[in-house]
């Protein structure tokens, strides 16, 4: 009689084990010696990389292996196992795999175990099989609870969001970090959907669809609810929650990639609380652009590029339908060149320095008052907030209704979210930094002369001087020009201060 034939069935539940020596080469290799060992002749091998703990049906290699033999009823196979845990880690599934090679006539042979078909083989095998269970449920316990303990440390243990990855840190063991570029591409769609620059979350999705390299499904897509779990994840700002294991808002031990005030509008604006307009492009040709309003209605000029016979020409022009300048452009040149004259008045004298010193060491001083004030009300804010959650967790324990104890649980949730947002705008009142005097220096240097700043022709500085130079938009009038603007306080109070008498304090009046 013809000596059966040789199927070898070999799996490795984790990539670990395919790296330190029990991988399916390994398991292959024995597997092949025992049957060359026995004269059988191997015809297929059948791999799986996925844990015993499942149903056998939903393990690829071992459907295929029961499927091959069926497909050839006439023939004698024995099927080969390296061990007898890669058979199955259930009592129940092991049970029924027997079931399922008996019914096709088919062998078990292990290189670690002996199948008998006695009553005391099959009782055997039975609590060797129901101790593999065990084992496989403790070590799941096990690393449950270790997995619970580095959690409630402050530490991630699932899959690194987007723009994160693992880093192992010594000491630490493996912590999330930021990971470039993808770090970046979150952290501005982050700050971009809490300002308005993105009116929607399609917007989003869009703007992540922008990077070919930003990570897509199979089918080479970035869904919409991918766009959601981004931007609903709360380990991007520093903090952890976790359903399963009752974690709400807690500090992680990892770098956040944005603030809980940036998270918190995210989540106000998916919720439909915030309502935050798109920000409009204001280009890089026009300084002005936003800045200058049509002195006939009070709307922001618009701006173009005109193509002329020979170039291009930049105007500033009224597009509001009622008024009379609608239509109606003016150059670039001429606006901003009048506005560069107004800004060259902003000079004061060399005489009113020591004044000007003078009320930056005050409104240094009220600074750091405001900051120590405002940090001592967040320190007893956050103290309130603990002593509520304190309180709700003592009547956690003194209650039985499960209703009330969801409800409690819901409002600790609530607390420790506003716990986390306390905590963020404490960290962002502090003290001023730096010597008074190294402040002071740069601060003057705006003040002694912000033309220089607008001279230099860039638009980003010339914003910038406008910002800083004038309390509200300048108005312009295309046939009379430039009217008189709101000046900044700085800029108004030591154009004051021309008309006093710095020596003795008084009006230069008699």
């Amino acid at each position: 009689m013809n000596s059966p034939k040789a199927l070898i069935y070999c799996r490795v539940s984790s990539r670990n084990q395919e790296e330190d020596g029990h991988g399916l080469e390994s398991q292959e290799t024995r597997c092949r010696q025992y049957a060359e060992a026995r004269g059988y002749e191997v015809a297929a091998l059948f791999p799986d990389t996925i844990t015993g703990g499942i149903d056998f049906m939903k393990r690829p290699g071992m459907v295929a292996l029961l499927s091959f033999i069926d497909a050839q009823p006439d023939e004698r196979f024995v099927v080969i196992f390296d061990d007898l845990k890669r058979f199955a880690r259930n009592t129940r599934f092991h049970l029924d795999l027997r079931d399922a090679f008996r019914a096709r006539g088919a062998t078990i042979e292990c290189l670690n175990f002996k199948f008998e078909e006695t009553p005391e083989g099959k009782f055997f095998e039975t609590i060797v099989a129901a101790q593999g269970e065990l084992e496989r449920e403790q070590n799941g316990r096990q690393v449950a609870q270790k997995m619970r303990a580095r959690m409630e440390s402050g530490y991630w243990v699932h899959d690194a969001p987007i723009g994160m990855r693992y880093q192992t840190i010594k000491g630490r063991g493996k912590m999330l970090i930021p990971n470039p570029p993808f770090d970046g591409i979150i952290r501005e769609a982050f700050e971009g959907y809490a300002n308005g620059r993105f009116g929607s979350q399609a917007e989003v999705k869009r703007f992540f669809e922008s990077f070919p390299d930003f990570p897509r499904n199979k089918h080479g897509e970035v869904k919409q609810q991918r766009v959601t779990d981004i931007l609903k994840q709360t380990l991007y700002s520093g903090y952890i929650c976790s359903e399963r294991y009752g974690l709400h808002w807690l500090k992680g031990q990892h770098e956040p990639l944005i603030g809980v005030e940036t998270f918190q509008k995210v989540q106000d604006r998916r919720a439909g609380a915030a309502k935050a307009p798109k920000r409009a492009n204001i280009g890089a040709d026009f300084a002005l652009r936003g800045v200058v309003c049509c002195d006939g209605c009070g709307v922001p000029l618009r701006s173009s590029w005109v193509k002329g016979k020979y170039k291009h020409y930049a105007y500033y022009l009224c597009q509001t339908k009622t008024c009379d300048a609608y239509g109606k452009s003016i150059p670039r040149d001429r606006i901003e060149g009048e506005v560069g004259e107004i800004i060259k008045t902003l000079q004061p004298t060399e005489a009113l320095f020591q004044m000007a010193g003078a009320m930056f060491r005050i409104a240094w001083d009220a600074r750091r008052t405001h900051a120590l004030e405002a940090i001592q009300t967040g320190k007893q804010q956050i103290r309130d907030i603990t002593r509520q959650i304190d309180t709700l967790l003592e009547r956690i324990l003194g209650a039985t209704s499960p209703t009330i104890i969801q409800t409690y649980e819901a409002k600790i949730g609530d607390l420790e979210r506003a716990k986390a947002i306390a905590t963020d705008q404490l960290a962002k009142h502090t003290e001023p930094k730096g010597a008074f005097e190294e402040k002071l220096e740069l601060s003057l240097k705006f003040l002694a002369n912000p033309w220089k700043l607008w001279e230099s022709g860039q638009t980003t500085l010339r914003r910038m001087v406008l910002k800083l130079a004038f309390a509200d938009r300048l108005r312009f009038c295309r046939i009379e020009g430039a009217r008189t603007p709101q000046i900044a306080l700085p800029f108004k109070v030591l154009g004051a201060l021309d008309s006093v008498d710095l020596r003795s304090g008084a009006g230069g009046g008699t």
